[in-house]
C-alpha cells in the first residue's frame, strides 16, 4: 500500500513540475532580462515578445502567415511521407529494387536540405515548388528508412503462409506487409512531422512573401528581437501541437503496436 501511494504522490508532483516549468522559466527569463545584466533590445523580456506577438496578430499578418507555413508543411509532408512509403516498401520487399536504390538514398539522406538552398533558387526562384521541394527532401528519407527497415522487420512466415495460399502480390503488401511495418512507419511519420517544421526554416529562407519563418528574418532585419523570439515560439509551439496530435491518432490507429 505504501509503494503505491509513493508512486502516486511521484506522479502528482511529476505532473505538478511538469504544470509549473513553463511559467517558471518564463519567470526566470523576465528577472534576467529587467535585471540589467544583458542588453533588453538583443534578448527582450517575454513581456516585451507578448506584446510584439498581440501587435502581429492584431495586425492581420500573423493567420496569413500561420496559414502560408501549415500549407508548405502540410504538402511537403504528404508527398514526402507517400513517396518514402510506397519506395520503403518496394526496397524492403524487393532485393532488385533495394540494390537499385538504397545505396543511392543513403548518399543523399544526410545531405541537410538548407544546403539545397542556393541552388533551389538557381532551380525555381522564389517559387512555392522550390520550398514544397525542401520539406518534401527533410521528410522523404525519414519516412523511407523507417519504412524500409519496418518491412524488413515483417514475420517471414506470414508472407511465407500467404505465398503458399496463392495470395496475389498486390494483396499481400497491402494485408500482411504493410500493416506488419506500420508500427515502425508510425514511428518514421511522427520523426518526419517535427522535421517537417525544421525544413521549414530552409523553405522560408530560400525566398518566401509570407511565413513564420519569412517574418522571423524581416524582424531580424529591422531589429524587432521581440517579434524574432515570438516567432520562433509559435514556430516551436505549431511543432510541439503537430507532433502530439499525431502521437494520439497513431495510437488510436495502430492500436496493435
Amino acid at each position: 500500500m505504501s509503494v503505491g501511494r509513493r508512486s502516486s504522490a511521484t506522479e502528482r508532483l511529476s505532473v505538478l513540475v511538469a504544470v509549473l516549468s513553463v511559467p517558471a522559466f518564463t519567470g526566470m527569463w523576465e528577472l534576467v532580462a529587467r535585471s540589467g545584466i544583458v542588453n533588453t533590445v538583443l534578448f527582450p523580456p517575454p513581456s516585451t515578445v507578448a506584446v510584439a506577438v498581440l501587435e502581429w496578430i492584431r495586425s492581420g499578418q500573423f493567420f496569413a502567415d500561420l496559414m502560408a507555413s501549415l500549407a508548405r508543411v502540410a504538402a511537403g509532408f504528404a508527398l514526402g511521407a507517400a513517396g518514402g512509403i510506397v519506395l520503403g516498401i518496394l526496397t524492403g520487399r524487393f532485393r532488385l529494387v533495394s540494390s537499385l536504390l538504397s545505396p543511392l538514398f543513403h548518399i543523399l539522406r544526410p545531405i541537410p536540405p538548407i544546403a539545397f538552398v542556393p541552388i533551389v533558387i538557381l532551380w525555381f526562384g522564389l517559387s512555392e515548388t522550390g520550398k514544397l521541394f525542401l520539406v518534401v527532401w527533410g521528410v522523404f528519407f525519414t519516412v523511407w528508412l523507417a519504412t524500409h527497415i519496418g518491412v524488413q522487420k515483417v514475420d517471414h512466415g506470414l508472407i511465407r503462409a500467404a505465398q503458399m495460399l496463392g495470395t496475389p502480390q498486390p494483396q499481400m503488401l497491402w494485408e500482411i506487409v504493410l500493416l506488419g511495418a506500420l508500427p515502425y512507419i508510425t514511428v518514421g511519420l511522427r520523426t518526419a512531422v517535427s522535421i517537417s517544421f525544421y525544413t521549414l526554416v530552409a523553405a522560408e529562407l530560400a525566398g518566401a512573401f509570407a511565413g513564420i519563418v519569412y517574418r522571423i528574418e524581416i524582424a531580424q532585419q529591422n531589429m524587432q528581437t521581440g517579434q524574432v523570439m515570438g516567432g520562433l515560439a509559435a514556430l516551436g509551439l505549431l511543432s510541439f501541437v503537430a507532433d502530439r496530435s499525431f502521437a494520439i491518432l497513431a495510437e488510436r490507429a495502430v492500436w496493435w503496436r
